[in-house]
């Protein structure tokens, strides 16, 4: 769906959704907002719209608006390729999605998902901006993976509307969804938040408000004990990766999974950590600095720990 089209059909639904009421229940989300259209962004907003949510996108970036679209639509083909989705299914789900012309289009969600760069103050103007914006019983979400969550709340007149749904790569794959309540966040938006993640078919765990939430930071020391062990030239990449998939049966390397999830974005999370702990087990290495500096990215950039094509398939 162009952009053009997009700006029709929002015209004909926010017709439609002036009549629906805005106060949240756990009965009443019907209406999704997410903000930042990169990978995490776009397939959260794929997965609500799967499971039958109205879900407004937004980027200040157009291009990621028109990658997104472009994403979710080759996501949903290679379902329609394995007989998970029918192409009337297909059709519906991005009939679901619509992109809207800026923020304030979002004064019709019942809830807000956020999912731009980790970076406190950036999401700090961003709430600020969406608390201005929308009604006061609007839920705010942060997919936020380190920063604290009361933090985030604090800018703004809502801090009892304020939770982190912490969603994970990809997330039309993977299962866990940890909802964070900050000492603010009330329990009416607790519930509400783990009941639209158990909706959307995801494991819902309740994480404490406190840096790494509980997955990243069990993962954290992990991830960097492996890019350490390469640093220090103790392993090689592939028996590094090889170890954890033959020896701990997971389903990818550590540093493979790195990659996927982009090494700025991690980068951006240890900092965060080591910031917070003042721990040296969360303290990025060297290697992984560098790497950032020189636009190694990972999958998104073409190269990481491991050379990617275009389509981002491993060829090296």
């Amino acid at each position: 769906m162009l952009r053009d089209d997009c700006t029709a059909l929002w015209n004909n639904l926010s017709t439609v959704l002036s009549g629906i009421p805005i106060r949240v229940t756990m009965q009443q989300i019907k209406t999704v907002g997410v903000v930042g259209c990169g990978i995490m962004g776009s397939r959260i907003a794929q997965v609500a719209a799967q499971s039958g949510f109205q879900v407004f996108i937004f980027d200040e970036n157009a291009d990621a608006v028109k990658k997104a679209q472009t994403g979710i639509d080759a996501s949903l083909q290679k379902q329609v390729n394995k007989a998970k989705l029918t192409l009337e299914q297909k059709k519906s789900v991005l009939a679901h999605i619509v992109c809207a012309n800026d923020l304030a289009d979002f004064a019709v969600c019942n809830l807000i998902i956020e999912a731009v760069f980790d970076k406190l103050e950036i999401k700090t103007k961003l709430f600020s901006e969406l608390d201005r914006i929308c009604h006061p019983d609007t839920i705010l979400a942060s997919n936020t993976s380190s920063l604290s969550i009361i933090d985030i709340a604090a800018a703004t007149r809502r801090m009892d509307k304020v939770v982190g749904m912490h969603f994970f790569n990809p997330v039309p794959v993977m299962q866990l969804v940890e909802v964070v309540k900050s000492i603010a966040t009330g329990q009416e938006t607790l519930e509400t938040a783990k009941d639209f993640g158990n909706r959307l078919g995801k494991k819902v765990i309740e994480a404490p408000d406190v840096p790494g939430f509980i997955h990243n930071r069990l993962t954290t020391v992990l991830s960097i004990a492996a890019v350490e062990m390469l640093e220090r030239g103790l392993a090689s990449r592939d028996d590094i990766d090889n170890a954890l998939k033959f020896g701990s049966n997971f389903p990818m390397g550590r540093l493979e999974l790195m990659d996927m999830v982009g090494l700025d974005t991690l980068l951006a999370g240890y900092e965060n950590l080591y910031r917070e702990y003042k721990d040296p087990r969360y303290a990025p290495p060297l290697l992984l600095k560098r790497m950032v500096a020189a636009g190694w990215l990972g999958r998104k950039s073409g190269r990481g720990f491991y050379t990617y094509d275009k389509d981002g398939n491993k060829v090296g």
